[in-house]
């Protein structure tokens, strides 16, 4: 019996815990895959739900005719942490709107919060000649501890009159808004150029090539994708406005957070005292918490974030890619390279342990996020390579164990406030490493993050995202 608290990493990775083998295919994760944008709280439980939804409307909508006569109703299952904290996290309505057509990238900005907000009302699924009625009492909460190979899974059936199953589908949210489903297959497209499976064998491409890493980023990218230069730009620079904007929208916003918590938005509070404060580096640090927060209470309200490597880590890359451009005056092609050195570090963890709490805890989340953040300020500053490494393995390194336990299931405690000491952490990581001996590191970034995936694969599925245990249980009258 495969349980939340044991369950594999994403496809394509090793089992949590296990070092990469030699046979494993080299990282094939795309840029665009790991950068998505969206609406929050959570790239598990509402982007990749979403997903879920309007891949199966489409499934039906192939249906034959004869079948799609014979169709009722449609129910959804909801199982692991999906379960646990699928109501503070919005899942059903992100699953509803993904059945009223809607995918993530071009979602209306908050619509899964609205749709949750009117539980009773009756929405209509449309199959082409076929409509369906569909609510959120069609979305069930199942099981938290089950069979299934993913912690966090779905199952979707289209019933005729009488209950039979007409078609059904499993899917497997794996972390950052990815989405799998039973059957599937990786998609078709090229191989990397330089292929890597671990950090290691990274420093051997980049040694042997003699390119930065953000050119050997680029290379896979054309090579895995197809797609040339000037539109991997294009498409890159949308996502540093949408994070850049997502500071902007928190920053401007005041008032309290959805939900029962009753928490109040605090980001444009700090941003405020920040200004006063009498100290140069006080002022500076309290910038980088602000932002951070205000992403967060953005995603926390279901606003339109970018998966950094998630949504409840959406605050940390932001908050310093912000920083590096309105505090620390750092051009703009120094930044687009900082975020495609950031890319590698979210690939080799997404690879070789996790990036869903509900897989490894926060430590996945926040502390790839933070790690990410780390190589991304050290690589547009114009370190080497074992510079930006260690930024990322320092970051990396100081969450480990960090446990996912959302007070009542909503990305709010201590997620929002996580983020910004994720994002100051990432600071200082860059800083620690920017001032030692490389030679006197003592921790590679595939030491972390194996024993990140070891500790993940051994943490108890109440630390993992389903709010049984750590602070979800902690707070008082909550």
């Amino acid at each position: 019996m495969i349980r939340p608290d044991t369950a594999p990493g994403a496809a394509g990775s090793a089992p949590a815990g296990a070092a990469p083998q030699a046979t494993a295919p080299p990282i094939g994760t795309t840029i665009f895959e790991l950068f998505k944008t969206g609406p929050g709280p959570s790239s598990s439980h509402t982007m990749a739900p979403m997903s879920a939804g309007h891949d199966f409307l489409c499934r039906c909508r192939a249906l034959p005719t004869s079948a799609l006569d014979e169709a009722a109703r449609i129910e959804v299952r909801l199982f692991g942490s999906l379960s646990a904290t699928g109501i503070g996290h919005g899942t059903a309505g992100a699953i509803l709107a993904g059945l009223l057509g809607h995918e993530p990238a071009a979602c209306p900005s908050g619509l899964p919060a609205q749709l949750a907000a009117t539980p009773e009302k009756i929405h209509t699924v449309s199959l082409g000649d076929r409509c369906l009625p569909c609510s959120l009492g069609d979305v069930i909460r199942d099981a938290v501890v089950h069979d299934f190979p993913f912690a966090n899974t779905m199952t979707m059936a289209l019933l005729d009159a009488r209950g039979g199953h007409l078609l059904d589908m499993e899917y497997y949210s794996t972390g950052g808004g990815f989405l799998q489903w039973k059957g599937w297959t990786p998609p078709e497209r090229g191989t990397p150029r330089h292929p890597y499976v671990n950090m290691r064998q990274l420093r051997e491409r980049l040694k042997e090539t003699g390119l930065t890493l953000h050119e050997l980023i680029l290379e896979n990218e054309s090579a895995i994708t197809g797609i040339e230069r000037p539109a991997i730009f294009q498409r890159l620079q949308g996502v540093m406005e949408a994070m850049h904007d997502s500071v902007l929208r928190g920053l401007e916003a005041s008032g309290q957070l959805p939900g029962t918590l009753g928490v109040a938005r605090k980001a444009q509070g700090v941003h405020a005292v920040a200004k006063d404060l009498p100290y140069t580096v006080d002022r500076f640090l309290g910038r980088i918490n602000a932002y951070a927060l205000a992403v967060s209470e953005e995603n926390a309200a279901g606003g339109t974030v970018v998966t950094a490597p998630t949504c409840g880590a959406a605050g940390v890359m932001p908050a310093l890619l912000h920083a590096m451009r309105h505090d620390l005056n750092i051009g703009g092609r120094a930044l687009r390279e900082g975020v495609l050195a950031s890319a590698a570090v979210g690939f080799l963890a997404k690879s070789n342990a996790a990036i869903a709490g509900a897989e490894v805890g926060c430590q996945g989340e926040v502390g790839v996020a933070s790690a990410m953040a780390a190589a991304m300020l050290a690589h547009a500053r114009g370190y080497a390579v074992v510079t930006l490494e260690n930024a990322a393995e320092i970051a990396l390194e100081h969450h480990l164990g960090l446990t996912c336990d959302p007070v009542g299931g909503y990305v709010q405690i201590p997620c929002i406030e996580r983020n910004a000491v994720g994002a100051v952490k990432a600071y200082n990581a860059c800083l620690l490493a920017t001032c030692e001996d490389p030679k006197q590191h003592m921790v590679s970034l595939d030491a972390v993050i194996r024993a990140m995936a070891e500790t993940g694969r051994d943490m108890n599925a109440k630390f993992k995202e389903t709010s049984a245990g750590g602070l979800a249980v902690s707070m008082v009258d909550c």
